[in-house]
């Protein structure tokens, strides 16, 4: 439970830190300068008070994950599939997250002390009221200028940057998870579905007039049922979201009676190359025409 609440904070803070976002992009267009705080007023103060409060979990998740990843070594983490770009791209992304958390403060609580030293009263920010005048207090205002742009533009770009590199990551599970889960099976765990060709054998077992060496009917062609998936175009499109919409935790690997005996199935994998192949099939067919096979 305790990583499934470290997420929240992250999620949260990122999905609710986009509501500044928009009063930042508003500022970059007109011109101005905090353009909700007099309309909005107290509820101004308290939205961005809790956006800085999530930012904070959100900063403390953040550290807890990368320890967790590089420094308690967790064997999940480090198994053969995660060695190499599945491990830089998890720890990118938390890299990504802790600048923009530092974007986020640098930006206000230089701007809590530019507000303060223009005679304005404090904005009340639960955070940077705090840690603004106990950081920043003692830089020139130039220098502080110069801070809240640094912080003003960084935030903006991290969560551009971060938006236009999600479709290459496997973060992109913060985006497919809701479909994925809006699609998702509501049977019964176990339940399974019977198949067409062995339904048929099973009656023909069961009906002592029938000859199971009789040929076809004429205009039936006798060809074989293919059992299993040969490649990723014999899965059904549930199956490709739902490696799109892997967030490659490990934990069905650890979990996998096979993997567990030391043998060398790991659930994880194939949902990985999984969604490699999609991109191997997808990038063929862009070059080669939608009909190309590669085999």
């Amino acid at each position: 439970p305790i990583p499934a609440l470290l997420h929240l904070c992250i999620y949260s803070a990122f999905v609710i830190t986009q509501i500044e976002l928009i009063e930042i992009i508003v500022d970059g267009i007109s011109g101005s300068h905090r353009t909700f705080y007099e309309s909005l007023g107290g509820f101004y103060t308290f939205m961005i008070s809790f956006i800085e409060i999530l930012s904070v979990l959100a900063l403390v998740a953040t550290v807890i994950f990368l320890a967790r990843r590089n420094l308690l070594k967790l064997p999940r983490f480090n198994m053969a599939e995660m060695k190499g770009w599945p491990k830089i791209d998890g720890n990118m992304i938390l890299f990504m997250e802790l600048i923009l958390v530092c974007c986020i403060f640098t930006m206000n609580g230089s701007d809590e002390v530019l507000n303060m030293r223009d005679g304005n009263e404090s904005y009340g920010f639960a955070i940077s009221s705090l840690i603004g005048p106990a950081s920043f207090d003692g830089i020139g205002t130039e220098a502080l200028h110069t801070l809240e742009r640094i912080g003003w533009w960084g935030h903006i770009l991290m969560v551009f940057a971060f938006l236009n590199y999600l479709p290459y990551s496997k973060h992109f599970h913060i985006v497919l998870a809701f479909p994925n889960t809006y699609y998702s099976n509501l049977e019964k765990k176990g339940r399974l579905t019977n198949m067409e060709a062995v339904t048929k054998e099973v009656k023909l077992m069961m009906d002592p007039s029938a000859d199971p060496f009789a040929a076809p009917a004429d205009g039936v062609e006798a060809v074989p049922q293919r059992f299993g998936a040969k490649d990723v175009g014999d899965l059904t499109w549930k199956n490709l979201l739902d490696s799109y919409t892997c967030t490659e935790c490990g934990r069905c690997t650890d979990s996998c009676p096979a993997n567990i005996t030391g043998k060398l199935l790991s659930p994880r994998k194939i949902m990985m190359d999984t969604r490699d192949r999609l991109v191997e099939v997808g990038d063929n067919k862009r070059k080669h025409g939608k009909d190309y096979d590669d085999g």
